[in-house]
């Protein structure tokens, strides 16, 4: 799905909130999913202005799960292990971005090349 805007956050949060109760999450694990999903949607609108979030269903030595695939055409990132750092922000805010959703989720992978954008990609495994 396209995100360019806070409308498609708030969007892009649902519908993982939505997958993950059809696949039978508890309702904390899909407001976790939904977190991470507002906080990769919401790096995208702030950084790269536009990008596409993409949801499927995860499945991984008979675990069921969500993946999440944030992907932006923006300006990348300088430093990825700086970014992911506890208490790192650029924006002002409090620091709680990227670390914040690898923390969320149980596989969290990023590739960064500036000028070229970046991707995200998450797991989330059913409990």
């Amino acid at each position: 799905m396209p995100i360019a805007s806070h409308l498609d956050i708030v969007v892009a949060r649902e519908r993982g909130r939505i997958l993950a109760a059809q696949l039978g999450c508890s309702p904390t694990e899909a407001t976790l999913i939904a977190t991470a999903i507002s906080e990769l949607a919401r790096n995208i609108v702030l950084y790269a202005s536009h990008g596409e979030i993409g949801l499927t269903v995860a499945n991984g030595g008979g675990k069921l799960g969500i993946m999440v695939v944030a992907r932006d055409k923006g300006p990348g990132i300088a430093d990825v292990s700086r970014a992911v750092a506890d208490g790192y922000s650029t924006s002002g805010g409090l620091g709680i971005g990227l670390s914040g959703v690898r923390r969320l989720v149980d596989e969290f992978e990023i590739s960064s090349e500036l000028g070229k954008g970046t991707t995200v990609t998450i797991k989330r495994w059913k409990r």
